[in-house]
């Protein structure tokens, strides 16, 4: 049995070979589409995009002018309001004209003629003729035409004047990219392929920590590790280790999921629109925080390096060089990374919980989304937090439990002196 177990543990270290791969592979095509469908739901593009609402607002006014129909009662409502606009205009022409002409000699002869020839009063008896070429003119549908064609006109040149236009280069981009005619379509298609991705990669995410619970309970059941076996779960222990920081641990994802809004008796509707999303590994985090520039930020990419990276890896090679060469048991360095560091082993750890720390943000986040649902009666809005630890977080924790298990094998074999062939 003990001769087969170095077998096991290369078998189990090129499936996990060809998983990591696999997982890889999978994983960077899952966030090359998803980045792209994250940019083409930006809320920039929907709610917040000046060029969308003057298509909605050009389509609802296109609709209520060819609604507008004066008909029976309608028009009976319509031509008295037109009447009546008809005759104060005709009264205040007429006192202003008085007026204006009272006082001199010219003005007395004008008011005289007015007054002879009763122009005025005649101007009263035709409003209802004037009132009937109105409502005509409105009815018409060339004229409704003309309405609209001049409506859109000023609506978008209020937009152009008054907000900064959209660039839509990474927009058109992306539709290229994917070779689809708008938006909709794109967006459509990409979540299809989207969701066969992420199927594939929670089933390879169950296989890794299958492949990770074996390798513990491996660890955990044998009582001495030949330095063959010790060197093969060392190499096992790396793999997880490349995972976890090439991965992403998690997936902050704030969107406004469906909006309803009431416009002229018009119910406008909005979906998917994300507010925020970030999606990074450790290495895109310290790698970010040592280009911002900022002298704090410098120091905590740096110390995120040092305990996620750099310690690590240190315990993995030193580990190696002991057991491949029992003399440096009296090297000081090695000595202090196996023996002397038993409260930083969990160190490695600290990266997880610093982002296991999401789960507090999710909460916040949670909350103020439902605050926006409440800002307004009249306008519907249902968030969603779609927030989840990634394929990293399993791969990072699976390290560092598997690397303590194995550095304590280690430390036990060392210390009851057992011999390392």
């Amino acid at each position: 049995m003990e001769n087969s177990r170095p077998l096991l543990i290369v078998v189990l270290l090129i499936c996990l070979s060809c998983l990591s791969f696999l997982i890889y592979q999978t994983d960077n095509q899952k966030r090359e589409i998803k980045e792209d469908l994250i940019e083409l739901s930006n809320i920039k593009y929907g709610l917040f995009n000046v060029d969308e609402w003057k298509k909605i607002l050009t389509d609802i006014m296109t609709k209520k002018i060819e609604e507008f129909e004066l008909k029976d009662d309608n028009r009976k409502q319509m031509k008295k309001k037109v009447s009546d606009l008809l005759y104060k205009v005709v009264e205040d022409m007429e006192q202003r004209t008085y007026e204006q002409n009272s006082g001199s000699v010219t003005g007395f002869f004008k008011n005289s003629v007015a007054s002879f020839t009763n122009i005025f009063d005649r101007m009263k008896q035709d409003v209802p003729i004037f009132t009937n070429q109105i409502l005509d003119f409105m009815d018409d549908p060339k004229n409704k035409k003309a309405l609209k064609s001049y409506l859109t006109f000023k609506l978008n040149e209020y937009a152009d004047n008054t907000f900064a236009k959209l660039d839509y280069t990474i927009h058109d981009t992306i539709i290229s990219k994917y070779k689809l005619a708008d938006r909709p379509s794109t967006i459509a298609s990409l979540r299809i392929k989207l969701a066969e991705l992420q199927q594939t990669s929670n089933k390879y995410k169950y296989v890794l920590v299958i492949l990770a619970i074996l390798t513990a309970v491996f660890i955990f059941f044998t009582k001495a590790i030949s330095k063959t076996e010790f060197i093969l779960l060392t190499s096992v222990c790396f793999l997880f280790l490349v995972l976890g920081l090439t991965l992403p641990m998690i997936e902050i994802d704030a969107r406004v999921s469906e909006i309803k809004i009431i416009l002229l008796g018009e119910q406008i509707n909005f979906q998917d629109q994300v507010l925020y999303y970030k999606s990074k590994s450790i290495l895109e985090v310290i790698r970010l925080m040592i280009t911002q520039g900022s002298f704090d930020l410098l120091l905590v990419g740096f110390l995120v390096f040092v305990f996620s990276v750099l310690f690590p890896l240190s315990k993995l090679v030193s580990s190696i060089c002991l057991v491949s060469s029992p003399e440096l048991k009296s090297n000081r360095i090695i000595y202090f990374l196996i023996n002397k560091t038993g409260k930083w082993s969990m160190a490695d750890v600290m990266v997880v919980a610093i982002f296991m720390s999401y789960i507090g943000f999710s909460g916040i986040l949670t909350e103020q989304l439902h605050q926006l649902e409440n800002l307004s009666s009249k306008i519907d809005i249902l968030t969603t937090n779609k927030s989840s630890l990634q394929i990293g977080f399993f791969s990072f924790t699976s390290f560092a439990l598997l690397s303590l298990l194995t550095t304590n094998k280690l430390q036990n074999t060392l210390a009851d002196k057992t011999e390392i062939n």
